[in-house]
Formats: structure tokens, sequence, C-alpha cells
């Protein structure tokens, strides 16, 4: 696959990522089998093999499990962690924690950041992280203390680069003027069926500060690929629509309707990087297939118009 850095760093990411969120098929470790951990160690062979160079994770992705499954992974395929980035998020608490009485709720705090660091290195099973990124934005981040905490974790050598993920251009600009790092990435939810990020500021800030968007969710948690619509979504005829015109120029390029929903993507001059979030080799593979399409800015406008529903203003 192609390559691109990241932002303003010196980390060098295929134009596709590898998302790790899916690996076992559940958010719960109680439902977590050996059978679903070797699912896991297969699919994280499949990304190495087909050529993702970023695998994106999350302490929180099945309570960590995912962060172990990855770290055993690394194991399995000599000189794996020698040639990909590993990216992983802290930030959110579950309800319950520390006290039964504490509720679902974000955590920016230094001591929270640097414990969570320590536990992700130990799960992952290195020594550093290539990526660290705040998961979701903290109404009480303090920015000066988080500046503080990226300081220390980069000093330590336990974090290389920082980021964040869901943060709104002006949450990111509060951080970024006290942090003494760039922020690399700003990871998102953008798709076809999400076109926030290109009328909110995102990509814009993404543009003017050379910062890569990472999109969560490419294929609209997996919709677009699918092509399965719940008869009872107040969406269903706009979705359906969408996927008739998705579909159409899917075969104008010989490709699989999914593949171009990224490609789609990765169009944008910000250098939008996808995260492929399947556990699945065959689909890891193909949608590798979406670093060799590219749109006219004709066609990229048709999906961009059927994604808005109404002719361009």
């Amino acid at each position: 696959m192609k390559t691109q850095l990241l932002g303003n760093s010196s980390l060098l990411s295929t134009r596709l990522a590898y998302g790790c969120w899916r690996l076992v098929g559940t958010w719960e470790p109680r439902e977590v089998t050996p059978d679903r951990i070797d699912q896991g160690r297969r699919a994280c062979a499949a990304a190495y093999e087909a050529g993702y160079t970023l695998f994106d994770n999350a302490d929180v992705y099945c309570r960590g499990v995912c962060e172990t499954v990855l770290g055993n992974s690394l194991k399995d395929v000599p000189g794996m962690r020698q040639r990909i980035l590993i990216a992983t998020k802290c930030g959110i608490r579950f309800t319950g924690d520390p006290t039964p009485d504490a509720p679902q709720r974000y955590d920016f705090s230094a001591k929270h950041i640097l414990w969570s660091c320590e536990q992700s290195l130990n799960r992952l099973g290195i020594e550093t992280i290539d990526l660290y990124q705040l998961h979701r934005p903290d109404v009480l981040m303090d920015p000066h203390e988080v500046a503080q905490a990226f300081d220390q974790l980069r000093r330590q050598g336990k974090a290389r680069e920082f980021g964040v993920s869901n943060f709104s251009p002006s949450s990111l600009a509060a951080l970024a003027k006290f942090c003494p790092m760039p922020l690399i990435v700003n990871q998102v939810e953008i798709h076809l069926g999400r076109l926030n990020c290109f009328t909110d500021g995102t990509l814009d800030q993404c543009l003017q500060n050379k910062m890569t968007p990472l999109a969560w969710s490419p294929l609209g948690g997996g919709w677009l690929a699918e092509g399965k619509i719940d008869p009872t979504d107040p969406r269903k005829k706009f979705k359906s629509d969408l996927l008739t015109v998705l579909k159409e120029i899917a075969g104008k390029y010989a490709v699989p309707h999914n593949v171009l929903a990224m490609a789609w993507l990765m169009k944008h001059p910000s250098g939008i990087i996808p995260i492929v979030g399947s556990n699945k080799p065959d689909r890891i593979r193909e949608a590798a297939m979406a670093d060799n399409v590219n749109l006219s800015r004709e066609d990229w406008y048709r999906l961009f118009v059927a994604a808005r529903g109404e002719p361009m203003p």
C-alpha cells in the first residue's frame, strides 16, 4: 500500500489502518472464548500480511482484551512489531470505576492518563506506544495538565506521538495551545452517512494544522458494506438511494461498493485514513483495494450529493 506521514510527525503509515475494536467480536470480556481469541489473532496476521502498518486500538476495547490479543499477535509474527505503528487510546471510565456509585465518564486527569498508558503497555507487551490518543472529550479537561502528562510520557519513552479522538475543532485548539508537541491526528466518525466533518471545521482544521484525520466506522457501522438496512430505520429511503448510487459508481471502477466508500474518503486532500474494522481476513484484504482507486472529482461529487440527500446550494 502507499504510505503517508501522520501529521507533522515522522511516523509513516499506510493509507488505510487496521482497527482492533472488533478483534474478538464482543465488548464483554465474559463472552471471550479461545475461538474468539484465535479469530482475533488471525485477523491481526491477515492485516499485517495485507500490508497495513497502522494498528489502532484502545484500552476500552473489550476492557483491554483487544490490546492483549494484538500484543500476543506481535509475538506470533517475527518482526511484526518493528514494521508496524501501534496506536491506542485512553480516557473512558466505566460505571462502577473506582466505586460502585461512579458513573460512566471521561477522565483526562494526568494521573489517569499516566496510569492508563502503563496498563496499555503491559497488555500490548511493548515498551513504547507509537501514537497515544485521548478517546472522547472530557468536559473537565485541563489542557495544561494533559500537556504535562503527554510531555512526561514522551520524556520517559513510553509514547512517541500524541493525538485525539472525537474532538471538536475548538476543544482540539484549546488542548493544542498548551501541548509542547504537535497533536498529529484527530480520529473521528466520517463516512457517506455522516458528513459533519466536512462542514463543522474538523477537516479544515486538519488541513490548516497538518493533522491527519483517522476515520473510524468508515462504512457506517457496516450498512455501507453489507447493504442491509433496518426496515424500521427512518432513514431507510435515503440509505437505499445512496447505496444505489454507490453500487453504480463502484461498477464503473470495477471494485466492491464497500471499497469505493473508503476510496471516496481517501480522495479528500486532508489525507483521511479509513480504519478498517472487520475481523474477517477476506474483508481485511479486500479493503486494501481502496488504495488503488482514484475517483474523479465528478464521481466524488456524485456521491457527496447523494450523501447530502439534496443538490449542492
